[in-house]
């Protein structure tokens, strides 16, 4: 995969390469579908991540993380910003995301 100079860019390119949910990160596992798939740190894994500056605040600066589940058969994306780890999640998924 490349470097992209947007973060739109890069959820385009994402979503030809089959990265298709949209997950949202809740305190102790990621959820896709309106809450039909609840993915808990053990069961995905960080494909890829792109990391986007802000141009003049760095309040807008995010992460976009490539995600895949072979127990669920899924692949996806989640967005955040920098400010992830002061968000109330477990240590689980904490670490699991701070590796990137």
């Amino acid at each position: 995969m490349k470097d992209f100079e947007t973060l739109s860019e890069a959820m385009n390119a994402l979503r030809e390469e089959g990265y298709v949910e949209d997950f949202n990160l809740k305190q102790n596992c990621l959820e896709c579908r309106d809450g039909k798939y609840k993915v808990f740190h053990n069961e995905f894994k960080i494909d890829n991540f792109f990391r986007f500056e802000g141009m003049s605040d760095p309040g807008d600066s995010s992460i976009l993380y490539a995600i895949s589940s072979e127990k669920y058969h899924l692949k996806g994306q989640l967005v955040n910003g920098y400010g992830i780890y002061t968000d109330a999640i477990t240590n689980e998924m904490l670490n699991k995301l701070k590796t990137h």
